[in-house]
């Protein structure tokens, strides 16, 4: 097989992101899909020019995908939902002159309704968006001294309440965000240096929120715990740049963290 030269292969693997090529089981797919292995199909979820950045993944209580992702043509944070037939696509939040929708992270409800933490590049505010009966609300939850909002990651608590975890760009804080009653709160974990990289959030059995995120200024894999009002922070992986891309989930109430090593 002829080997492409190094440009042609970057700009295929751009216009693989461009469409938002989505991996998922077989049986999903759609019309249109192609056999990728023998237990994969790929399907073309939403095929508008440079969309598909920041994509998160979540699953219904019937098993059916759903995704939200950056539009960068319109600046837009888009949503993507199979309903058992075809995907139907929606903007979550958008409107024109606006630049919104990086950093997304999906979760659902109890009710298999979307929300979703993301950051507005327009006016470098951390965003929360949710739909209830068919509408789009969205709403700021931390606008004090931009930019903060990035490397979101939400979980939601028994009760539906949203909590998202987050870096404060301009102190390089890791800061944490949940709303009660309607309020927001946000507090900062870990202040020591430029922390807060590639946060991944979950909650345990008790509701009790842990993350896991990259040291920027120490190059360090750390993770941060709380247990009523206190934060234990912890360092993972202290051996030079291990620590990006973060990704968290709790096996029996411990922590197992994937990450990136760059050495």
């Amino acid at each position: 097989m002829q080997l492409r030269d190094r440009s042609t292969r970057f700009s295929f693997a751009r216009r693989l992101v461009a469409l938002a090529l989505l991996v998922v089981p077989t049986g999903l797919a759609g019309a249109g899909a192609v056999a990728a292995a023998d237990f994969f199909d790929t399907a073309v979820v939403d095929n508008s020019a440079d969309v598909g950045y920041a994509a998160s993944l979540a699953f219904d209580s019937t098993g059916k995908p759903h995704i939200a992702y950056y539009d960068q043509t319109n600046g837009d944070l888009k949503y993507a939902s199979w309903n058992g037939a075809t995907w139907i696509i929606e903007t979550a939040d958008g409107l024109a002159g606006l630049n919104v929708g990086t950093h997304a992270s999906l979760a659902l409800d109890g009710s298999d309704r979307p929300h979703i933490s993301y950051y507005d590049q327009t006016n470098a505010d951390l965003k929360y968006c949710r739909k209830n009966a068919g509408v789009w609300t969205a709403e700021t939850v931390d606008s004090a001294i931009p930019p903060r909002g990035w490397f979101t990651s939400i979980a939601l608590d028994g009760a539906g309440n949203p909590r998202i975890s987050y870096q404060d760009q301009t102190s390089g804080d890791l800061k944490y965000a949940a709303k009660n009653g309607g309020i927001w709160t946000r507090e900062s974990v870990d202040v020591a240096g430029n922390v807060g990289w590639y946060t991944a959030l979950a909650l345990d059995a008790s509701g009790n929120p842990r993350i896991s995120y990259f040291d920027f200024t120490n190059q360090d894999l750390k993770f941060a715990a709380r247990n009523g009002a206190t934060w234990s922070i912890e360092t993972v992986d202290a051996a030079n740049c291990k620590g990006s891309y973060t990704s968290l989930a709790l096996k029996g109430g411990n922590p197992v963290i994937a990450y990136f090593d760059c050495t």
